[in-house]
C-alpha cells in the first residue's frame, strides 16, 4: 500500500500526483548517479498516519495521530463526514444487479475499430447514471478474440467529449475514532475537500496499451504518444503468443491513475490456438471474464449518492514534503458493477480474471453459504498471465491477484447445487465489505461430464536458474516511501567505493555464499537515459528488489512490456542496512550501510513459474524472473503497475533491438549480447 506522492521537487510533477501545493524546501533527488557520503543526520521517522496507509492495523497504533495538516483542518467535522459515508456505504444492498459480460468483438479482415466515447452506465440498482469515458460504451470494454498468429490491426477512435468526468480530491488522513470504522480511502464522499481544478481540466488524451502483447515498439501504446479528440491511434498486434488473456486499458503518461478512474479501465483481448482447443475447456457463455477495481461514489450535502465516481486522494504524511497514498475505494466492482450476481448451471464453469485496480491486491475466495471455502478440487487455475500452466493447480489457500495479474481459473457448481455462494477479497481493510460478487447456482444437475486435464500447456518449457546460467543479469530496486517518493532505480554492478558507506544510489547485497556485490543506480527517473538494451532473442534474468520495510504494505506488482517471463525465485532480505540520510548539499540521499543479507527461502506459486507478466513483490523481497524476448524489437517499459506509481516516474524504458545490430552500435555491444 506504498503511498505516491509529488514528483521529486518539481511542481508539475507533484501537480500530477496529488495537486497543486507547497513544494518543501529540499532538492529531494539530483542526479542519478551516486553522491558523496551523507553526513551522519538521520533521516526522520515514518509518521504513524502513514504506517497505518501502509497497511499496519490501527488498533497496533494506540498513539496514532493525524498529521499536523489533517488536525488543522479536519477535526472539527471529520466526525460528522465519517458518519455519513459510513452510513451511506452499508446503506447500498449487494448482490441485486446481474453481472454485466462484455460483448465480443472480432476483426473482420485483420482490421477492428474500437471507439472511445462518452456514456452514461448505471453501476449499481439504486445509483443514478454515471458518466464515464468508455470504450465502446461500457464500463469495461469489449472482449476482442482473436486466433494464434492472425494479425490484427487496431483503430483506436478518440471519439470523447466533454469535461473530465470524474470530480478529484485532496484530504489530509484522519485517523478513526473507532477501530472498526473504516478508513477513509474506504468511505463514500469528499470529507470536505474541494473538486481539484487541474483535474477538471483535463482533456481526454489518451493512448490505449495492450498488456502482454508480443508487439513492435510502435504498437504498443507508448504513454506520451497520446492522441486528442478526432484523432485516432493505429494499432498492429501479431498475435504469434500461445493462448493467453491480455487486456487493454488506457496508459497516458501522467495521467493513467485518473483516466482509468474515468473509465477508460479495462477490456479482455483472447488469444485461441489449438492448444487450448484440444483441452475441452468449458466456452461460450460458460467462460466469463470477471474484471475487478474497485471504485469510490459522490455524495451531496445531505449524504445521498450522486452517481458520480469519485477519485479521493489521502495525504498521509506532510514532513518533509507531501505524501499522497494511492487510490482504493470502498466498492469492489466486477465487470463494472458494484456487487453483481451471477446465475451459473450445476456445472464446471470457466472464468478469466483480472485485477484491473489502481492499487488494491486480492485473495479471492469462494465461499458456501456455511462460510466455508469450495474444496480445492472444484477451484482450479489452469492458467495465468500469458498463457496456460503446464499442470492445472487446486487453489487451496484463495487465489491472489495483484494490479495487472490475470488468472484462469475453472469452478465446479455441481457440489453446491442450490446454494448461493459468495466471492470474496480476503484482504479487506478494517470496516470494508469483502464481497465480490453472488453466484446464484441451479438445483437442478448439470451433467456436463467435464474434468480438468492432468496436463493443460504441453507446449511450455519451463526455464530455471540451470537452464539459465550465464544469461545477462538486470537489477531493479524499488526504494522505500519514507522520507522521498518510492523510486525505481535501475543498477549496474561496480567496485565497491572507497571510504564509508552509506553513499547516495550505492547499494551492496550479500549472497547465500556471503560473497558482497556492490551495485551503483544508473538510472531512477523516466527522462533519464536508456541503461537496459536487450538482443532480441535473448533470454534475461530480472532480479527486482522491495527495500520497503513495512511488511503491511501492499505489494508492487512488476511488470515488464512485450515479453513474457518465468519466475525464478522469491527470496526474504535483511533490508535494516538501506538508510536515508541528509546530503551535505541538501536533500535526502540513500543507500546501504552495510551489506543486505537473505534472511529466508520464499517460495514462488504454480502460476508464478508459469507464463507471467506481472509479478507480486512484497516488502524486503528480492523475485527473480527469466524473460524470453523473443518478441518484435522496439522502444518498451518495465515499471510498477500500481497507476499511482507508474505516472510518478516509477516507470522505465528499455530497448530490444536484434544483436546484429547491437554488434555494429558505436558502443560495447558485448555487455548488450545477452551474454556475460
Amino acid at each position: 500500500m506504498n503511498p505516491s506522492s509529488y514528483l521529486r521537487g518539481r511542481v508539475g510533477r507533484r501537480r500530477f500526483i496529488a495537486g497543486a501545493g507547497a513544494v518543501g524546501g529540499f532538492a529531494l533527488v539530483g542526479s542519478s548517479a551516486p553522491a558523496s557520503a551523507g553526513r551522519p543526520v538521520p533521516a526522520p521517522l515514518r509518521p504513524d498516519a502513514m504506517t497505518v496507509a501502509l497497511g499496519t492495523p490501527v488498533d497496533q497504533l494506540p498513539g496514532v495521530r493525524a498529521t499536523p495538516a489533517a488536525h488543522h483542518h479536519h477535526e472539527a467535522s471529520a466526525s460528522g463526514h465519517a458518519a455519513r459515508g459510513a452510513q451511506a456505504a452499508k446503506d447500498l444492498e449487494p448482490f441485486v444487479d446481474p453481472l454485466p459480460v462484455p460483448p465480443v468483438l472480432r476483426g473482420r479482415d485483420g482490421q477492428l475499430t474500437v471507439s472511445m466515447r462518452r456514456a452514461r452506465v448505471r453501476l449499481h440498482r439504486d445509483l443514478p447514471y454515471t458518466h464515464l469515458w468508455t470504450y465502446e460504451g461500457g464500463h469495461v470494454g469489449p472482449t476482442i478474440e482473436v486466433r494464434r498468429g492472425n494479425r490484427l490491426r487496431v483503430a483506436w477512435e478518440n471519439e470523447l467529449s466533454g469535461d473530465f468526468p470524474v470530480p478529484a480530491v485532496r484530504i489530509p488522513f484522519v485517523p478513526p475514532q473507532d477501530p472498526d470504522e473504516p478508513l477513509m480511502w474506504d468511505r463514500p464522499g469528499r470529507d470536505g475537500g474541494k473538486p481539484r481544478k487541474d483535474v477538471a481540466a483535463l482533456p481526454p488524451w489518451t493512448v490505449v496499451h495492450l498488456h502482454g502483447a508480443f508487439t513492435g515498439g510502435g504498437n504498443d501504446g507508448w504513454a506520451e504518444n497520446a492522441v486528442l479528440p478526432g484523432a485516432a491511434q493505429l494499432a498492429e498486434y501479431p498475435n504469434r503468443q500461445r493462448a493467453c488473456g491480455l487486456w487493454y486499458h488506457d496508459h497516458a503518461m501522467h495521467i493513467t491513475h485518473l483516466n482509468v478512474v474515468a473509465g477508460l479501465v479495462a477490456g479482455s483481448y483472447l488469444i485461441r490456438d489449438e492448444e487450448e482447443a484440444g483441452l475441452g475447456l468449458p466456452s461460450g457463455e460458460h467462460e466469463i471474464p470477471l474484471v475487478f477495481f474497485d471504485r469510490n461514489l459522490d455524495l451531496d450535502g445531505d449524504g445521498a449518492f450522486t452517481g458520480d465516481l469519485l477519485y479521493k486522494g489521502i495525504v498521509v504524511a506532510d514532513d518533509p514534503y507531501e505524501l499522497t497514498r494511492p487510490f482504493t475505494g470502498p466498492f469492489n466492482t466486477v465487470n463494472g458493477v458494484i456487487w453483481p450476481h451471477l446465475d451459473v448451471e450445476s456445472r464446471w464453469y470457466r472464468f478469466r480474471a483480472l485485477n484491473a485496480s489502481n492499487n488494491r491486491p486480492y485473495l479471492l475466495k469462494v465461499l458456501d453459504e456455511d462460510g466455508e471455502e469450495l474444496p480445492p478440487e472444484a477451484f482450479v487455475q489452469i492458467g495465468t498471465d500469458s498463457g496456460l500452466l503446464p499442470r492445472p493447480a487446486r487453489i487451496t489457500d484463495g487465489l491472489p491477484l495483484t494490479p495487472g495479474e490475470r488468472a484462469d481459473v475453472l469452478i465446479d457448481f455441481s457440489r453446491v447445487r442450490g446454494q448461493r455462494l459468495r466471492l470474496v477479497n480476503t484482504l479487506p481493510e478494517p470496516g470494508a465489505r469483502p464481497d465480490l460478487m453472488q453466484f446464484r447456482v441451479a438445483s437442478r444437475a448439470g451433467g456436463d461430464g467435464f474434468d480438468p486435464p492432468g496436463v493443460a500447456a504441453r507446449s511450455f518449457t519451463p526455464l530455471t536458474r540451470k537452464k539459465t546460467e550465464g544469461a545477462r543479469e538486470r537489477l531493479v530496486i524499488v526504494t522505500p516511501v519514507y522520507p522521498k517518493d518510492p523510486e525505481l532505480w535501475e543498477m549496474e554492478e561496480v567496485e565497491a567505493p572507497k571510504g564509508k558507506l552509506p553513499v547516495d544510489g550505492i547499494v551492496q547485497i550479500q549472497d547465500a555464499e556471503g560473497t558482497v556485490r556492490t551495485y551503483k543506480r544508473v538510472a531512477a527517473d523516466f527522462q533519464d537515459p536508456v541503461t537496459f538494451t536487450v538482443a532480441a532473442g535473448s533470454t534475461e534474468r530480472w532480479t527486482f528488489l522491495s527495500l520497503e520495510k513495512s511488511e503491511g504494505a501492499y505489494p508492487h506488482p512488476m511488470h515488464l512490456h512485450s515479453v513474457s517471463f518465468q519466475g525464478l525465485s522469491r527470496d526474504v532480505y535483511d533490508t535494516s542496512g538501506f538508510v536515508a540520510f541528509e546530503l551535505d548539499g541538501g536533500g535526502w540521499g540513500m543507500g546501504t550501510r552495510k551489506p543486505l543479507k537473505l534472511k529466508k527461502k520464499g517460495e514462488l506459486t504454480a502460476a508464478e513459474k508459469g507464463p507471467k507478466d506481472v509479478i507480486s513483490l512484497k516488502p524486503s523481497e528480492m523475485v527473480t524472473v527469466a524473460a524470453e524476448f523473443d518478441g518484435p524489437a522496439g522502444r518498451f517499459m518495465h515499471h510498477c503497475h500500481i497507476y499511482e506509481h507508474e505516472d510518478m516516474m516509477m516507470m522505465r524504458p528499455f530497448l530490444v533491438q536484434p544483436k546484429a545490430v547491437l554488434d555494429l552500435a558505436p558502443h560495447d555491444s558485448a555487455k548488450h549480447s545477452g551474454h556475460h
